[in-house]
């Protein structure tokens, strides 16, 4: 098979999997406990029957299920995700504005866990039984383990209270003035407490998979092969091993990014980061179904054109894969 017919494919594989999402995040929202229009009523201060009735008829809340279903997917693909109930202002635009956000935070954690465990895990693998790898294990172990919000309010509580090296929360710091280079380093001082944090687990993740995969791949034929060619340590290492012991990391990557995203969420609340975990932990705290479910959709877009990414970056560092496709 061609790569276009591959890549048809794939596209037609995600935009399957992302109706299927699309459809349970509708699913579950309505089997949920609790009524949207008592939401709107308490933000209005209350409302008698008459009032619940109006609001139920404006919001088209007694209409049956399905008939509610396909006009969310209708509006979905005229690219329309409804009006908040609780922001009152279209749930998209909701969206686009702290999508960047978590963009910036998501993919700077992950770029960030990839290159430092693989690092460390080529490393560890070149001395497996050294007091650096023993060291790396440790350390490892010690993130994988500890959950994320915990380790968000340790680096608070260290290098933000006990020592006041960093920003508490937010993203930028309202009273700055400046330039762009002046508002960027702005956020990036203000991102290196959340990036640690929800990079903390996966780097742990990268670097104990390359340093199995790495020690693996230096015990294969071609390796010993290169070697008694007379090839320096160093090129049989990055040139030869490398390409191959770097596969299984990066489909790890694609599998975690999901992981990656939720795990955002929890990021954003403890950092006040204004992303799209905050807004969903507001909307859930006042049952904005729109924009519960706008964020889900957006979420589940994220995480499979992460997944799609992640596949061409995978037949791009093996040949084996391009010449089977």
């Amino acid at each position: 098979m061609n790569h276009l017919g591959t890549f048809l494919i794939r596209m037609g594989n995600a935009a399957v999997l992302l109706g299927s999402v699309l459809v349970l995040n509708f699913l579950l929202i309505h089997m949920a406990p609790g009524d949207v229009a008592d939401t709107i009523a308490q933000s209005m201060g209350g409302a008698d029957a008459e009032v619940m009735a109006q609001i139920r008829a404006e919001y088209r809340l007694d209409d049956p299920f399905l008939v509610q279903l396909t006009r969310y997917i209708g509006n979905v693909l005229r690219f329309d995700l409804g009006h908040s109930y609780f922001y009152n202002e279209p749930v998209t635009d909701l969206i686009l504005r702290r999508l960047p956000a978590t963009l910036l935070l998501v993919v700077t954690a992950q770029v960030l866990a990839l290159l430092v465990g693989i690092i460390l895990g080529v490393y560890s693998s070149r001395n497996p039984r050294g007091i650096f790898s023993h060291l790396i294990t440790a350390l490892s172990l010690f993130g994988f383990s500890a959950p994320v919000f915990w380790t968000g309010l340790l680096l608070l509580i260290a290098l933000s209270l006990r020592l006041p090296l960093f920003p508490v929360a937010g993203m930028v710091d309202p009273t700055l003035d400046g330039g762009v280079w002046v508002r960027a380093l702005d956020i990036a001082h203000h991102m290196v407490l959340p990036v640690l944090a929800l990079s903390s687990i996966f780097l742990a993740l990268y670097s104990r998979l390359s340093r199995a995969s790495m020690m693996e791949v230096l015990e294969s034929d071609y390796i010993r092969t290169a070697e008694a060619k007379g090839l320096g340590n160093t090129k049989v290492v990055y040139k030869h091993a490398l390409k191959n012991a770097v596969s299984p990391v990066i489909t790890l990557a694609g599998l975690q990014f999901s992981a990656v995203v939720s795990g955002a969420v929890v990021v954003e609340t403890v950092f006040s980061w204004p992303g799209l975990g905050t807004l969903a932990f507001e909307a859930i705290l006042a049952r904005d179904t729109p924009t519960i479910l706008g964020i889900l959709f957006f979420s589940s877009l994220v995480v499979i054109v992460g997944n799609l990414l992640t596949d061409a970056a995978h037949r791009l560092v093996d040949p084996r894969l391009r010449r089977r496709g």
